[in-house]
């Protein structure tokens, strides 16, 4: 609005907002059963991409009433309050928003000067409408724990990958790509602090946050508390189970080859709060229990921790590994966690595809269940994310149909994926990816003609975040290109066998 005078900006915007008032207002009234079911799923996609683009204008909003020092001259302490105030919004919400602006926002300098936003790929796709504010968190968050030894240019070749990959995938997709971004940025393995993981320790139950803990929370019944009590009070003592302290005795203090006098003096050298004592004390008492084989089997395999992780991990021993729960795990502590355990090799073909391993019979092998944990990582339906904990083996080509219980045709899906899957109206079906194709040898789910007409098979990028990062880097490759001619003096970085530009 620089250009346009005070009575003319001001009138330019009741204008838009008066439009904007009428849309709403339509669309509020309008009838929307005589939509068919295609036109309703397009209409909510109109409908979010258009509040999407309203985000970005809130940005707009926020930098001019911040570089105005409005909040000051109406009496306000920060913008923040100011939002709160005037919008009658939450304060976590108007954090989120100052937060937002702040990293997506077009700031200026004293001079006027337009500055680049923080970050410029992402802010881009916010106001082209492709991803909304949960996209623009996961991305922040991840580039926010990018190393300082880090090269700029590196850290926004980051940022524009995970933009590209925002504007076709979940804010879970991005942030699990992140994981791996961020693995590949600081191959040390040295993602988050130990001081940090430690101090998060205690009881919490929830999802895996970025620092790969997960918090518990919650209440504990009567009963549930007196069965616990007094494990804790065996388990958790003073100086017992105390992973900083090699001295310090395992297990319970009633066991019979517990050294009294050295449970005394692990004590005395003991630091940990209650709550990270509890929380020793529970993952002694877990890995007591796996061991112990009373557990029996789940789903064909023992109940224990399964890890996967490769050659090249392993020797290096850098990176992250992954749980067949989903979860994330330095290798440092992946290793820690082998240690007492049995190895198994799966070899691959050059598709990522585990080598035959075949069965005459309908049910599939523990080894082979392994081999899919391994290859999958959980349900193949395209954008399920249930880790391979939550699966049962599927036969590719239906077993009552002559299918084989060989691994080139078999897979994981979860229960609700896997009742998809039928001849009837609304069945999804599956297949092999054919030789020759991107995605050769995994496998692909044909949606129903009321979800896709073109019924185009489609792969699940969920677990292999890997390949989401791959994607997005050729297509943020390309849109470059075609954006923005290269100059023959422009120095290049150098490509990969595929011709793309290799990151970092």
């Amino acid at each position: 609005m620089g250009s346009i005078n005070g009575v003319g900006a001001a009138e330019q915007v009741r204008e838009h907002l008066s439009a904007l008032a009428a849309a709403i207002d339509g669309l509020t009234e309008c009838d929307l059963t005589g939509l068919q079911d295609s036109e309703l799923t397009s209409v909510m996609q109109q409908v979010e991409k258009a509040l999407r683009r309203a985000g970005a204008v809130g940005h707009r909003l926020i930098v001019e009433t911040a570089e105005r020092s409005l909040p000051s001259k109406l009496g306000h302490k920060s913008v923040n309050k100011l939002l709160i105030g005037v919008l009658r919004i939450s304060a976590a919400d108007a954090s989120a928003r100052v937060t937002a602006a702040k990293a997506l926002g077009t700031w200026h300098a004293l001079s006027g000067e337009q500055l680049p936003a923080d970050l410029p790929e992402t802010a881009a796709a916010q106001r082209d409408g492709d991803i909304g504010p949960d996209h623009a968190r996961a991305i922040r968050e991840v580039i926010r724990k990018i190393p300082h030894a880090v090269a700029s240019s590196d850290a926004a070749v980051a940022e524009q990958i995970l933009a590209e990959l925002a504007r076709s995938a979940t804010p879970e997709d991005v942030e699990k790509a992140g994981h791996e971004l961020l693995a590949h940025l600081n191959p040390d393995g040295n993602l988050t602090d130990d001081k940090d993981r430690k101090r998060l320790r205690g009881i919490r139950f929830g999802r895996q946050d970025k620092n790969l803990m997960t918090p518990i929370s919650g209440h504990l019944d009567p009963e549930t508390r007196a069965l616990l009590d007094p494990i804790l009070a065996k388990w958790a003592r003073p100086g017992m189970n105390n992973p900083d302290d090699p001295e310090s005795p395992t297990g319970s203090t009633e066991h019979p080859t517990v050294d009294h006098d050295k449970l005394a003096a692990a004590a005395g050298r003991d630091t940990r709060t209650a709550a990270q004592r509890n929380h020793d004390a529970f993952k002694e008492a877990l890995r007591a229990l796996l061991g112990s084989g009373i557990l029996g089997s789940h789903r064909g395999l023992p109940v224990t921790t399964i890890l996967t992780m490769t050659i090249d991990q392993l020797e290096q021993q850098t990176g992250v590994a992954t749980t067949a729960s989903g979860g994330i795990v330095p290798i440092k502590d992946a290793l820690t966690l082998a240690e007492r355990s049995h190895p198994v090799l799966v070899l691959f073909d050059h598709n990522g595809r585990p080598l035959h391993l075949g069965r005459s019979k309908r049910l599939a092998t523990a080894d082979q269940r392994l081999a899919l944990i391994a290859a999958d990582g959980g349900c193949t339906r395209p954008g399920c994310d249930a880790p391979a904990t939550m699966t049962a083996v599927h036969h590719v080509h239906d077993w009552s149909k002559s299918g084989t219980t060989d691994i080139g045709v078999l897979t994981l899906g979860c229960d609700g994926c896997h009742a998809l899957i039928h001849d009837g109206p609304g069945g999804w079906q599956t297949r092999t990816a054919p030789e020759g194709t991107e995605y050769a040898g995994r496998t692909e789910w044909i949606p129903p003609p009321h979800l896709d007409p073109e019924q185009k098979p489609r792969v699940n990028h969920r677990h292999h975040p890997k390949e989401l990062l791959e994607r997005a880097r050729r297509k943020a490759n390309a849109r470059k290109n075609a954006d923005t001619p290269i100059s023959r003096e422009q120095p290049q970085r150098p490509t990969g066998s595929d011709g793309t530009e290799e990151f970092p």
